[in-house]
């Protein structure tokens, strides 16, 4: 499968150096607006094309999926554009500014029978999977609280601070919290408590999110771009708590029960980088004549995004396309 990605960011790389050794899906294309960009990109990766427009991308009859690698307040044009020419996309976490552009993006590639998924790379990642494993195994119990924080320094970043770039920490790191806790929760949330730290620009620069659930569970969620912490996930039940290292991408897995440590998994040993096993999911889907992976459904997708709109609407975060 060959992979034409638009936006030559640093996540553009990490793509690029995911499939790189790859059989099964290799880069084909890279699109930036600057050309220069575009021609060192393609270079360092050896790749065959290099476009300094992102319709010359979507129209190569090469390119079988477009990965959208642009900020979050681009999305939508361009998954658009892409889903336009009848490609199938792989967008990018968060999959875009608000729930009303989602639902016009999903709605549209379903009339057209276009393949599109979101990447937030962890709901594809085998550890992930393995969570959920552990949990319905019974080896820590009934699980009924979840924790989960990620936290990086980013006060100065553009992406973070802009709102035209759709800034803050909840659509850039805040919904990887969101989504452990509906990974191994579930969705059927009946209470929502939060609180927000705003920055110079109005944007949320740190929050704290508890979620109650209909069976009783409970999960209390950290998002913030004003200091370092441990990323750590952690589900606990009635007898011990599953550990995950790093909910961003998770690298290592420790059970617990009665406080002694009983088990430790380690990422695959031939595990790249982590983002090559949403474009195998993608390739999966596409062979298989799916238009949405089951392991993130569009409708999972949309619940989201319209979960981090009323976040934003109660702590007063707007963004010009809302």
């Amino acid at each position: 499968m060959k992979v034409g990605i638009i936006g030559a960011g640093w996540i553009a790389h990490k793509m690029a150096q995911a499939l790189a050794p790859l059989s099964e899906a290799k880069v084909w294309a890279i699109a930036s607006r600057s050309e220069e960009k575009a021609k060192e990109f393609a270079q360092q990766y050896n790749l065959p094309k290099a476009y300094s427009s992102y319709e010359e991308l979507v129209s190569d009859p090469e390119v079988d999926l477009v990965y959208i690698a642009t900020p979050h307040s681009h999305h939508y044009q361009h998954t658009r554009l892409a889903i336009e020419h009848g490609k199938a996309v792989l967008v990018e976490k968060a999959f875009t500014a608000n729930a009303r552009e989602a639902e016009e993006l999903i709605a549209m590639a379903k009339e057209r029978k276009v393949f599109i998924t979101e990447a937030i790379w962890t709901r594809y990642m085998p550890l992930s999977h393995k969570v959920s494993e552990l949990m319905k195994s019974g080896v820590i119990g009934e699980p009924r609280i979840l924790t989960a924080t990620l936290c990086y320094m980013m006060e100065d970043k553009e992406r973070i601070v802009r709102p035209d770039l759709c800034g803050g920490a909840l659509l850039d790191l805040g919904v990887y919290v969101l989504n452990f806790a509906r990974m191994y929760f579930g969705t059927d949330i009946v209470k929502t408590v939060t609180n927000c730290h705003l920055g110079p620009t109005g944007m949320d620069m740190m929050e704290s999110i508890s979620l109650s659930f209909a069976d009783g569970r409970m999960a209390n969620l950290q998002a913030g771009c004003l200091t370092l912490n441990d990323r750590q996930g952690i589900i606990s039940g009635t007898e011990g708590y599953i550990r995950v290292d790093n909910v961003n991408c998770p690298e290592l897995i420790e059970v617990w029960r009665n406080y002694e440590l009983v088990e430790r998994i380690e990422k695959p040993k031939e595990m790249v980088n982590g983002y090559e096993y949403q474009v195998l999911e993608c390739k999966r889907c596409m062979e298989q004549g799916l238009l949405e992976s089951p392991m993130m459904p569009h409708e999972e997708t949309l619940s989201i995004m319209r979960q981090m709109d009323a976040l934003r609407k109660e702590w007063g975060v707007k963004y010009p396309m809302d």
